[in-house]
């Protein structure tokens, strides 16, 4: 009995299924060729899932997205990063058209990984411009170092892509990846990864960056955060939050990127006023602190926020789950 996920993929189906019945199922899964295994299996959803009793054994899922409407500085920032992100993504696919497929990919997922962190906060998606232009900055050093004051036209060198994200192509999916192991190819990626191909172009995107780094300052020390003010919102006036005596419930709040997390907690210890009422848990974190977490959130009367990365196979490109 299993509820492991296999992404819609049938040759890890396939793997789940020979540890039923190994003759039936051993061996990699030939196209066009499907062994019935309606005998061994059972789809059932959570909602039908009944207690001895008959009542359902999970509570009742309600699910809906709230919405609301950017500041001008936050439209305009969201404008901004995705026009330099829809150009890199053009300058992306050129790569994969003339035979440097990888390349291509790398450089599509650290732009897809920029989006969703505009979408994420304000904070993450400022750190983030802050990190790939520093890195951009250093890199069109070390080429002029290498090149010992070469034409800015001049062809820089390709990055080697690092052994453990071999597998990256036009086909990766980021859902297949554990929390931690995503964080990392973040954090080996995202911020550097660039489809320039000369010194000049590694300039230009930078003076792009620079524009877009200051105005997501700006946007930072506003103070005007619509997401986050739609949250604090939410968590005291939604009367399902607070129990029949008025205490408040205990909530989880997941979200996709570690510096959404942090500026979450932050903001979450101002609004409380009480910095051992909210816990957080991320990807870096050793097992045993991440159960420490867990079990004060779940035996602590005092603790009433859990703030969590967003659970596998559930990331989101446009909106953060909170």
């Amino acid at each position: 009995m299993t509820a492991t996920p296999h992404s819609g993929k049938e040759d890890d189906f396939e793997l789940f299924m020979a540890l039923l019945d190994s003759d039936r199922f051993e061996g990699k899964a030939r196209k066009g060729v499907h062994a019935d295994p309606a005998d061994l299996m059972r789809r059932l959803v959570k909602e039908r899932l009944l207690k001895f009793d008959g009542t359902p054994l999970f509570p009742e899922r309600r699910a809906y997205s709230p919405t609301y409407p950017l500041s001008d500085d936050e439209a305009l920032l969201y404008k901004r990063v995705t026009e330099y992100v829809s150009e890199e993504m053009n300058r992306a696919d050129r790569l994969k058209t003339e035979g440097e497929g990888r390349r291509g990919a790398v450089v599509g997922f650290a732009l897809t990984t920029l989006q969703r962190r505009l979408a994420s906060s304000p904070h993450a998606i400022h750190q983030s411009l802050v990190r790939r232009r520093k890195r951009l900055l250093d890199r069109v050093a070390e080429e002029r170092s290498r090149k010992r004051g070469a034409a800015v036209a001049a062809e820089i060198g390709v990055r080697k892509v690092p052994d453990e994200f071999k597998d990256l192509d036009e086909d990766f999916d980021i859902d297949d990846l554990p929390e931690g192991e995503l964080e990392d190819l973040e954090e080996a990626l995202v911020d550097e990864a660039s489809a320039a191909q000369t010194i000049a172009e590694l300039e230009y995107e930078i003076d792009r960056l620079t524009d877009l780094e200051e105005l997501a300052r700006k946007v930072r020390t506003s103070g005007t955060d619509r997401k986050w003010e739609e949250l604090s919102g939410l968590l005291q006036n939604t009367p399902e939050m607070f129990d029949a005596q008025g205490a408040r419930r205990k909530l989880i709040i997941f979200t996709e990127h570690r510096d959404t997390l942090t500026y979450i907690v932050e903001r979450l210890v101002t609004l409380f006023g009480r910095a051992e009422s909210v816990v957080a848990i991320h990807g870096q974190m050793a097992r045993e602190d991440r159960k420490r977490v867990q079990e004060s959130f779940t035996q602590d009367k005092d603790v009433h926020i859990l703030v969590a990365p967003t659970p596998p196979g559930r990331a989101s490109t446009s909106n953060e789950r909170i």
